[in-house]
């Protein structure tokens, strides 16, 4: 039921992000891109008294909230990171937040991908396959480059059902330094070293939790670096794409 009220039913959190933002404006913090964030420390930049929210968006399903979020984020001036799949990639909303100063790059998940269209569910045999994994993940994120016509770089790696039961993470297809190197990759979302320069890092949930560990205002005034990741679907119903995707993920369940 909890499922159901999430993607049909739910009000708008919508006004909740807004509040957030607005919170954190009137606290001083600084609202920032993942890029432009790892940039900064990468430089020694940002200062240990320095309030920063790292803004990220994965785009697992929603563009159309996606957009919603874009255009809140415009209303007060802040930046943010917006993560696409190949499924949800859209040039023209992608050269849109590029254009404004906010990213746009890439959600990847060829390790789960490549498991699912092989129908691979032994862990060792994905390890053994991951050259081809990797070349997989170089073709598509050049491609992708492209046609966007802008270096990316940092990406985000999506979560699947397949990974959750081949207990591997889509991470491991960037646990090369060649294939970061040769595609310009200073940065995945989930690198330790990022990770642990955040204090607080808050992800939102479904209905009924909506975030963990806690809200995100608790954070505020209490941490000084904080990383706020969100999903569109998680903030408003999208009928449509919300079907689209439930059915796409039972047929690929019962594939696999």
């Amino acid at each position: 039921m909890s499922r159901l009220y999430s993607d049909y039913l739910m009000p708008s959190r919508l006004p909740a992000y807004e509040q957030f933002i607005i919170a954190a404006r009137e606290l001083g913090y600084t609202q920032t891109s993942l890029r432009d964030f790892h940039a900064s420390i990468s430089r020694g930049s940002v200062h240990e008294e320095q309030k920063v929210v790292v803004h990220r968006h994965d785009i697992d399903t929603d563009l159309r909230t996606a957009r919603k979020l874009f255009e809140l984020e415009k209303k007060y001036q802040i930046r943010s990171s917006f993560y696409f799949r190949l499924s949800t990639l859209d040039f023209s909303f992608m050269r849109e937040i590029e254009d404004y100063g906010s990213e746009a790059s890439y959600h990847y998940e060829e390790l789960a991908t490549f498991a699912k269209k092989h129908r691979i569910r032994d862990a060792a045999c994905i390890q053994a396959r991951m050259p081809e994994i990797r070349e997989s993940f170089s073709r598509n994120f050049r491609a992708i480059e492209r046609q966007l016509g802008a270096k990316m770089t940092t990406v985000a790696s999506h979560g699947d059902f397949a990974n959750r039961r081949l207990k591997l993470n889509n991470t491991e297809v960037l646990n090369d330094q060649q294939l970061r190197d040769s595609c310009g990759i200073r940065c995945e979302a989930y690198d330790q070293a990022l990770l642990q320069s955040f204090d607080f890092y808050v992800a939102d949930r479904p209905h009924p939790k909506y975030y963990h560990p806690s809200h995100p205002n608790d954070a505020l005034g209490t941490y000084q670096r904080i990383c706020f990741l969100t999903h569109p679907r998680q903030f408003e119903t999208n009928w449509i794409a919300n079907t689209r995707d439930n059915l796409f993920r039972l047929y690929e369940g019962a594939r696999w």
